[in-house]
């Protein structure tokens, strides 16, 4: 149902350097809060920000109906190796698995290339005597006496976590339930994943991996919703709390607390449910979102309305991207997700200069604390966005409608003495080298999901969001010859108005591992079955009724003799003899788009699946995301933009004097043609010569190149 007038739905996405907050009344109010994040206790940021948020909308705590979560907590503890001090029970033989992994390298010939280090580290990697065969056969029994020396080990080590991965452990789970009732009857503290609950799916290394991760960052992100939760009630709210998925999709925080592995890239996947809504709305089917923030670059594609999702991605890594071609640089999760292609090219991503002389971007960033040199908090190393601020894209004085200062002295100064002195380089010439560097870095992401997918990115428009997004856009664009991109109101916070179009979703998956062919129907259509009932059970307890669920069904299957498999929705209610060519077309189409062709060979069927949603009524933003086009919210009202300043728009151009201007400019003009900037509250559009910036539906503007 509706929420009540007067009542709100809050989403609030975590990022590495800002805290997105929005504020969503029944009755079509907004508020808008951006603040710097607060790594020591990202919680209070949050809190913060929903106080903020309310008191623009006269609201107290008690008018807060839900709070949608998107977070970067998981992915920091992987990152800072800051998870649980955890333990890997495993069968004899396989206690190498994870350093072993698929023996991939996204560096070939880089003889200075270290994969990250296993999550557990080899003493603690545990075995037991055991064997099942593929289809759940008992081969070797448990060894009563190894696990007995398994569970004193783990004692004895005083970890905190433990996860649980056997061989074939997802055709029958009975020896894993085993360990896991002797671990929680000798150590009943103890946080236990069992990768038979989690992932009852065939790959060893995927498998043990995935829930090594879940494992891992349990603890860490158990006790920060539940300290979040806690401030929330104590301040008043007794608001519902549910959290975005890497998949696009909601579930509830005590289930999220449980199962963290389908969270890490919950804040990345809001902004692309939002960018699919939005283009929706404007009648674009088919778009490639760039989400630029403050930490990473972020890309993905929509097609034919939907976002697209990949069974795997790594975390971890240089550039996290689930797609084909990009894999071994970081920590494999094999839980669907949105595909996005991630990279570490965000406004405060670290310029530098390497021993060559040449300029450098990252991986490191300023974060939050220091932030960039321009933020005047002790940052010392220029970023990405001082760059911007010493060509002119952004406002040399102050940043999110002045209540933020900026130092564009300070940051000119940094970009000189670090980058441009070293380099023997001007100081504009080192701006722009980062700026066009980071152009270059960000523009890999977008080829990731697109080209290398098989998809002609010259066919979609482009959607720019993130606090940075705006600035980099229409260069890139114009980079990879997209003709138009789409800025949609209140850019800077586009993620956090993503988590509100968001349903709860929920996913099952079990392996088959049978030929199409000669699938055994009865057993195929039971597990189907029982997936369905388990997810109609889950949504019922969450309060979703017979007409507010959903059901999708979906296989992944290949050719026989690939080594990955492709995802496809299962065009049939249930799998019968006269179903089985039309599943066999659906994954022949499904194979040609991505890869350019198919073959006659006989297709194999990995694993069924079954996702659930449930629907809802909720108040949403109906006619655009954010307040009006131009506004700030009404307690960060923004000082009247210079009517021009000198921006860089690279050697062709030079230094031009530049129009800046606010987005209801763009209305009551009926576009105006670049050079042009358009500030607002929460972000900063450029838009450089040889492009027009005109105000679309919905509140949004739309940059088209003139040539």
């Amino acid at each position: 149902m509706s929420a009540p007038p007067g009542r709100c739905r809050i989403g609030a996405d975590v990022g590495g350097t800002f805290t997105d907050v929005v504020a969503l009344t029944a009755d079509g109010r907004a508020a808008v809060v951006k603040v710097a994040s607060t790594p020591d206790d990202y919680g209070r940021g949050v809190l913060g920000g929903i106080t903020t948020a309310l008191a623009q909308l006269d609201l107290s705590a008690a008018g807060v109906a839900e709070l949608v979560h998107g977070f970067t907590v998981a992915t920091n503890a992987i990152l800072e190796g800051k998870g649980a001090a955890m333990a890997l029970i495993t069968t004899a033989g396989f206690r190498d698995v994870l350093e072993i992994a698929r023996l991939r390298t996204p560096r070939l010939y880089d003889l200075t290339y270290r994969k990250p280090p296993p999550l557990i580290e080899r003493r603690l990697r545990l075995e037991v005597r055991e064997r099942l065969d593929a289809r759940g056969r008992v081969v070797v029994p448990l060894d009563a006496g190894d696990l007995q020396r398994a569970v004193a080990a783990v004692r004895d080590s005083g970890v905190s976590s433990v996860a649980v991965c056997l061989l074939h452990s997802y055709a029958n789970p009975a020896h894993e339930r085993r360990i896991g009732t002797a671990l929680r009857a000798e150590l009943p503290a103890l946080d236990v994943s069992l990768s038979s609950d989690l992932l009852p799916e065939a790959r060893e290394y995927e498998r043990t991996s995935t829930t090594v991760i879940n494992g891992y960052i349990r603890p860490v992100v158990e006790r920060y919703l539940q300290r979040l939760v806690a401030e929330l009630r104590r301040a008043g709210t007794g608001a519902a709390v549910t959290v975005m998925q890497s998949n696009g999709g909601l579930m509830p925080v005590e289930l999220a607390a449980r199962k963290p592995m389908y969270c890490i890239e919950s804040g990345p996947a809001a902004g692309v449910i939002g960018a699919a809504e939005i283009g929706a709305r404007l009648g674009q089917a088919d778009l490639i979102t760039f989400d630029m923030g403050g930490t990473t670059a972020k890309a993905s594609i929509v097609e034919d309305g939907q976002v697209l999702l990949a069974p795997e991605y790594e975390v971890g890594g240089g550039m996290n991207a689930g797609h084909r071609l990009l894999r071994g640089a970081g920590y494999v999760l094999r839980v669907p997700a949105i595909d996005i292609a991630e990279v570490s090219a965000g406004g405060g991503s670290i310029a530098w200069v390497d021993r060559a002389g040449g300029l450098q971007i990252g991986p490191h960033s300023a974060g939050a604390v220091p932030g960039p040199v321009c933020y005047g908090a002790g940052g010392t190393e220029p970023t990405v966005s001082d760059a911007d601020v010493a060509l002119g894209f952004l406002n040399p004085d102050h940043l999110l409608g002045g209540t933020f200062p900026i130092d564009a002295e300070r940051a000119r100064a940094a970009v000189r003495r670090r980058l441009a002195e070293p380099a023997g380089l001007t100081e504009t010439e080192a701006a722009w080298g980062v700026h066009t560097l980071a152009n270059v870095k960000m523009g890999g992401a977008l080829r990731a999901v697109s080209s290398e997918r098989g998809r002609d990115p010259r066919r979609l428009a482009m959607i720019a969001f993130g606090g940075s997004g705006p600035v980099h856009a229409a260069g890139l664009a114009e980079s990879l010859r997209i003709g138009s991109v789409i800025v949609p109101p209140s850019p800077g916070v586009f993620s956090a108005f993503g988590l509100l179009f968001a349903e709860v979703e929920h996913h099952f998956v079990q392996t088959l591992n049978q030929p199409l062919a000669a699938i055994d129907l009865q057993r195929a259509n039971e597990l189907l079955d029982r997936m369905r009932e388990e997810c109609r059970a889950l949504l019922a307890r969450e309060g979703f009724g017979d007409g507010r669920r959903r059901l999708q069904t979906q296989i992944d299957a290949k050719y026989d003799g690939q080594t990955s498999e492709l995802t496809v929705g299962l065009p049939v209610e249930r799998f019968s003899t006269a179903a089985l060519p039309a599943i066999e077309s659906a994954f022949t189409r499904e194979h040609r788009r991505t890869y350019g062709y198919s073959v006659g060979e006989p297709v194999q069927v990995v694993s069924v699946r079954v996702i659930g949603r449930g629907v809802t009524e909720r108040n949403r933003p109906a006619a655009g995301p954010g307040p009006g086009p131009g506004d700030a919210p009404r307690a960060a009202k923004p000082a009247l933009p210079p009517a021009d300043r000198r921006v860089y728009f690279g050697a062709g151009h030079g230094w031009l004097s530049t129009p800046v201007v606010g987005r209801t400019a763009l209305r009551s003009a009926g576009g105006i043609a670049g050079p042009l900037i358009v500030e607002e509250y929460d972000s900063t559009t450029v838009v450089p010569p040889g492009w027009r910036a005109s105000a679309t539906d919905h509140d949004c503007m739309t940059l088209d190149a003139l040539r």
